[in-house]
């Protein structure tokens, strides 16, 4: 298998395996993948997930070979898109990066909600240099997460940002230690796993939605998304250990 998927106290967490040097997305790392966003989405124990990879480097972008390849039979690679099914789980998802994300890589991270990376960490979309361009989801979710000007500075250019400097444009949402991206991302994720899971999902439909459409657009999402959670068993629950001064014990209903 190219991506290992386990699951530990509602924490689903997806691993790329490192079956080729530098986590090259092929056909196969894009279909295991899709499988593991896939099995996530359906398991109702699964309350959040995270993102990381083995090797070195988180991900260096797509196999050129199987791009290639792609490119002379069909005009797109559809075969090897794994951001949006990334994208498309409705729970949280927290990126552990290390190494360099790169291309595809990035935007494979750019498909989470939160990124941590640790300290040796770099970022960069190189596609113009080739004459070419991103085509995984990375010319839409990167302006609307660091702003239109940085975007098209990094898409033109090619230019690599070290940790830090990811940080300071949003790219990334902390850095930490050396070796240190996942341990952060899990303790993340267990902490966000702590909550309603239906609330979860509301706010990340409310949130991400929301930005596709007009303020008051988003504003309706809101309050619509609001009275649903009002209905729900775990609501009642919150509202309940709050009341009782006690933890609260959610069941997704």
């Amino acid at each position: 298998m190219t991506v290992q998927l386990t699951i530990t106290d509602r924490v689903a967490l997806i691993t790329l395996a490192g079956a080729e040097p530098g986590n090259l997305i092929t056909p196969d790392v894009a279909r295991d993948l899709r499988d593991a966003a896939v099995a996530v989405r359906q398991d109702d124990d699964v309350w959040t997930v995270a993102l990381t990879a083995d090797g070195p480097d988180f991900c260096l972008g797509t196999d050129p070979e199987s791009l290639r390849a792609e490119l002379e039979d069909r005009s797109t690679p559809d075969a090897l898109r794994a951001a949006l099914p990334i994208a498309e789980i409705e729970k949280p998802v927290v990126c552990a990066l290390e190494g360099a994300a790169q291309d595809q890589g990035l935007e494979l991270a750019l498909a989470c909600d939160l990124r941590i990376c640790d300290a040796n960490a770099s970022f960069a979309m190189t596609q113009a240099l080739d004459g070419a361009m991103p085509w995984d989801g990375g010319t839409q979710r990167l302006p609307r997460l660091i702003g239109r000007s940085r975007a098209m500075e990094l898409l033109l250019t090619g230019r690599r940002l070290s940790a830090p400097e990811a940080l300071g444009y949003g790219l990334v949402n902390e850095v930490v230690e050396p070796g240190q991206a996942l341990t952060r991302a899990m303790e993340l994720a267990n902490i966000i796993a702590a909550h309603g899971p239906i609330a979860l999902r509301y706010l990340k439909e409310a949130t991400l939605s929301g930005m596709d459409g007009s303020v008051a657009q988003g504003l309706r999402l809101e309050a619509d998304l609001s009275f649903l959670l009002q209905s729900t068993a775990d609501r009642a629950e919150g509202i309940s250990s709050f009341l009782q001064r006690r933890s609260p014990s959610y069941r997704g209903e």
